[in-house]
C-alpha cells in the first residue's frame, strides 16, 4: 500500500476535524485564564463586596480592600496551571505506552467537558471564598494535566498523517485564545449581570469541547484517517516523538497556548539533555533565549497586566472592556501576528548577536507594565497611567513574544548537524517549559513589587 493509492481527504474533513480538536486542546485554559474577572469576584469578602471600588481608574493608590485569596488568584492560577502541565506533559511519554490511544484522546476530552459542566453550574451554586479558590484551583490542576495528555496524544495521532495535518491542530490551537477572549467580550456585551454572563461563558465552552468530541469519534468513519492509520500502525511512538520535536519548524501559526505544544518530547529525550554537552555551545543560546522570553512573558502575563486599570473609562462601558479587550484580545491577536511573521521572514538570522540582544532586551517590559496602572499597589509609582501606555507596551510585549519564541525555536535544531536535530529538539522543548515554570515562580515576586 503506497501514499499513490491513499484516498482522498473529502471535503478536507479530516483537515478540519483535527482543527476542531486543536481548538478543544487549549480552549479550557484559555477560558480560566481569560474569566479571572468572575473568579476574584466570587473571593470578595461580603462585607466590602458592595464598597469596593470596582472601576479603579483613578491614578493614585488606592487601598487594598482585596483578600489574600483575591490578591493572589492570578499568581496561584499560573502556577497551578505550569506545574502539573510540565509533570504529565514529561509523563506522557511512558503514558502513551500504557494507555490505549482512544481513553487518553476520549477520556482526557470527557474530562475537561466535566470539569467546564461543573463550572458552569457552579456559577449558580452559593460558595464560601475559600472552597470556591480551592475548588477552582483543583479544576485548572485537572485541565492542565489532562490538557497535557490530550496534546501529546493528539500531535502522535497527527504524526501519523502527512505533515500537512499538524497545521490545522497548530490553527486551531492558536485560535484558542483569541476565542475565549471574544467570547468573554460578548458575554460582557449581553448587558447581563457577571455571573450570568458567565455561565453562559463557559456553557459556550462545554459546546466546543463536545464538539471535539463528537469529531474525534467521527475520525474512524473517515476512509482518508483509516488509511493512514493501517499504514502507520506499526510505529505510533517513533512518530509521537518525531512530530512533537519538529511541530515547531512545521507551522508558524499560533498563540501562547502553542508554545506548550513543544513539551511532548522533554522526557522521552531527557537522558539526551543530559550527555549533551558535546552539541556546539551553540545551541545553547537558543535554549536559553527562549527560557527568558517565556520567564518575563509569563511573569507579567496575566499575573500583572490583569490588574491594570483604565483611566479614561470614568465608570463607562470602557472600564468593563478594558481587560478583555486590551489585555487578553490584544495579547493572542499580536502574539499570533508575530508568529505569523516568520513565516515570510526570519530576521535576525541563526548565526546573529542581535536575536539573544533583543530577547534580553524584554526585560524592559517588566517595569514598563509595573509602572502603568496596576491596582491596588503600594510602593511603585504610575508614571505610565494613560491607557494608550498600556495598550503600545502589550502590542509590542505580545508580538515580541511570538515573533522571538518562534524564531529561537526553529533555529535550535537547525544549529546543529542533521543527526542531533532530535536531541537539539528536546532541549530546546525543555528549556521552553522551564522558562514557563520560572516565569509562574516570579509572577509572585513582580506582584509584590508594585
Amino acid at each position: 500500500m503506497t501514499a499513490i493509492n491513499a484516498p482522498q481527504d473529502k471535503y478536507n474533513a479530516v483537515w478540519i476535524i483535527f482543527f476542531i480538536l486543536g481548538l478543544g486542546t487549549l480552549l479550557p485554559w484559555n477560558f480560566f485564564m481569560t474569566a479571572t474577572m468572575y473568579f476574584t469576584s466570587r473571593l470578595k469578602d461580603p462585607a466590602i463586596e458592595g464598597s469596593a471600588n470596582l472601576t479603579a481608574n483613578a491614578t493614585v493608590v488606592e487601598a487594598d480592600t482585596r483578600n489574600v485569596l483575591e490578591s493572589k488568584f492570578n499568581n496561584v492560577m499560573t502556577l497551578c496551571a505550569m506545574v502539573p502541565l510540565l509533570i504529565f506533559t514529561c509523563l506522557n511519554s511512558f503514558i502513551h505506552q500504557r494507555i490505549p490511544q482512544n481513553c487518553r484522546i476520549a477520556g482526557s476530552l470527557s474530562v475537561i467537558l466535566l470539569v467546564f459542566l461543573l463550572t458552569a453550574v457552579l456559577v449558580k451554586v452559593d460558595m464560601s471564598p475559600l472552597p470556591f479558590f480551592c475548588l477552582t484551583m483543583i479544576k485548572i490542576i485537572c485541565i492542565n494535566s489532562f490538557g497535557a495528555v490530550l496534546q501529546g496524544s493528539l500531535f502522535g495521532l497527527a504524526g501519523m498523517l502527512p505533515a500537512s495535518y499538524t497545521a490545522p491542530i497548530m490553527s486551531g490551537q492558536g485560535l484558542a485564545g483569541t476565542f475565549a477572549a471574544f467570547s468573554m467580550i460578548c458575554a460582557l456585551a449581553s448587558g447581563s449581570a457577571l455571573q450570568d454572563s458567565a455561565f453562559g461563558y463557559f456553557i459556550t465552552a462545554c459546546v466546543v469541547v463536545f464538539l471535539a468530541i463528537l469529531s474525534y469519534f467521527a475520525l474512524p468513519r473517515m476512509d482518508f484517517f483509516q488509511y493512514y492509520l493501517e499504514s502507520n500502525g506499526s510505529r505510533p511512538a517513533e512518530m509521537f516523538l518525531i512530530c512533537c520535536v519538529v511541530v515547531y519548524s512545521e507551522s508558524s501559526q499560533g498563540s501562547l497556548g502553542l508554545y506548550y505544544n513543544t513539551y511532548f518530547a522533554c522526557l522521552s529525550l531527557l537522558f539526551d539533555l543530559i550527555l549533551s554537552a558535546f552539541l556546539p555551545s551553540c545551541i545553547w543560546v537558543m535554549a536559553l533565549s527562549v527560557c527568558f522570553v517565556f520567564t518575563i512573558t509569563i511573569g507579567t502575563f496575566p499575573a500583572v497586566t490583569v490588574d491594570v486599570r483604565s483611566t479614561v473609562a470614568d465608570g463607562g462601558a470602557w472600564d468593563k472592556y478594558f481587560i478583555p479587550v486590551s489585555c487578553f484580545l490584544l495579547f493572542n491577536v499580536m502574539d499570533w501576528a508575530g508568529r505569523s511573521l516568520t513565516a515570510v521572514c526570519m530576521w535576525p538570522g541563526k548565526n546573529s548577536i542581535i536575536l539573544p540582544v533583543m530577547v534580553g532586551l524584554r526585560v524592559v517590559f517588566v517595569p514598563l507594565f509595573m509602572l502603568c496602572n496596576v491596582q491596588p499597589r503600594n510602593y511603585l509609582p504610575v508614571p505610565f497611567a494613560h491607557d494608550a501606555w498600556y495598550i503600545l507596551f502589550m502590542i509590542f510585549f505580545s508580538f515580541s513574544n511570538g515573533y522571538l519564541a518562534s524564531l529561537c525555536m526553529c533555529f535550535g535544531p537547525k544549529k546543529v548537524a542533521q543527526h542531533e536535530a532530535e536531541t537539539a529538539g528536546a532541549i530546546m522543548a525543555f528549556f521552553l517549559s522551564l522558562g514557563l515554570a520560572l516565569g509562574a515562580a516570579l509572577s509572585f515576586v513582580f506582584r509584590i513589587i508594585i
